[in-house]
């Protein structure tokens, strides 16, 4: 019971150990996507300078750029109070010159949609390899018209950094969990024999324990600390019955029938011979005996 104890004492500080190293992972993948906010703040700056610088390329430098709509996780709209006029060639230098002061955004699209139809007036697609820059049609003024501009970023590694330790914290608390319960696995040792009735192996009772004896049915012996008591096929056929349902009466006509009845022939002393020859082999141990209940058949007691 003391190794028990002890065994589940570790156990128990091991699993709090885990617990609260997953919680640090799961943590620090949280940290890292709280981490950019600053960065993705800025970035909102940085999209309303581009469309402030725009105004006064354009000429205005009284109307307003309106609020930056953040379409989805990645894509931007920038829209404006009034209508005005783009060079390709200014507006592919703005960005590129103020979008590297975002380090999140190494490759984006920049597409001018027309107010009306939304029909794209221009557009472009940086890179951070520059060799796979598409700009076109520079050196043509575009007329004056009402102009709203989508800048869509390729999806940073942010979100894809927090799954991979989330799925890392949970992959490692499975693995290290099967380690701790494999490794820490109760035994079950001699001593703790005492305190169960048996043992099963399978579908079938393989070992029992009776007092301080240990019944093995396959080996067809009785132990005790460094003796072992040899028993015959049907001693053993007996024994097994009664330690199946220790404390409860076994009807004798029972006993025939399930040790006798499928060899074809039941006699009736022999019973009560097998009976007299258990009794003797368990004398070993004084809290173990087959009493006989008169008119119904015998019990095997253990601890009475």
């Amino acid at each position: 019971m003391l190794f028990r104890t002890n065994l589940l004492f570790k156990r128990k500080h091991l699993v709090g150990l885990l617990a609260l190293l997953c919680t640090g992972i799961i943590c620090v993948a949280f940290t890292i996507t709280g981490s950019n906010d600053f960065d993705i703040a800025k970035r909102e700056v940085l999209l309303r300078r581009i469309g402030h610088e725009i105004l006064l390329q354009s000429g205005d430098s009284t109307s307003r750029v309106l609020p930056v709509k953040k379409i989805t996780e990645n894509k931007y709209q920038l829209s404006f109070e009034k209508e005005f006029t783009f060079q390709p060639d200014s507006l592919v230098a703005t960005t590129q010159r103020l979008l590297n002061k975002d380090p999140l955004a190494s490759d984006y699209v920049v597409d001018v949609l027309n107010c009306a139809n939304a029909s794209v007036a221009y557009g472009y697609a940086i890179a951070k390899n520059k060799k796979d820059d598409i700009i076109t049609c520079l050196g043509r003024r575009q007329p004056v018209a009402c102009y709203i501009i989508n800048i869509t970023f390729k999806p940073t590694a942010v979100i894809t950094t927090k799954y991979t330790y989330l799925l890392a914290a949970l992959l490692f608390l499975a693995l290290t969990g099967f380690i701790i319960w494999k490794y820490f696995k109760p035994q079950t040792t001699q001593t703790e024999l005492a305190d169960t009735p048996q043992i099963v192996e399978g579908c079938h009772a393989a070992l029992f324990n009776l007092g301080a004896m240990l019944f093995d049915t396959e080996a067809r012996k009785l132990m005790l600390n460094d003796t072992t008591i040899e028993l015959t096929k049907t001693e053993t056929r007996v024994l097994r019955i009664f330690a199946v349902a220790p404390n409860q009466v076994i009807e004798r006509s029972r006993l025939q029938k399930e040790i006798w009845e499928d060899e074809g022939v039941i006699v009736g002393r022999s019973l009560d011979m097998f009976i007299s020859k258990l009794r003797k082999k368990l004398e070993a141990d004084t809290t173990v005996k087959i009493a006989a209940i008169r008119g119904k058949g015998y019990k095997l007691e253990v601890g009475v």
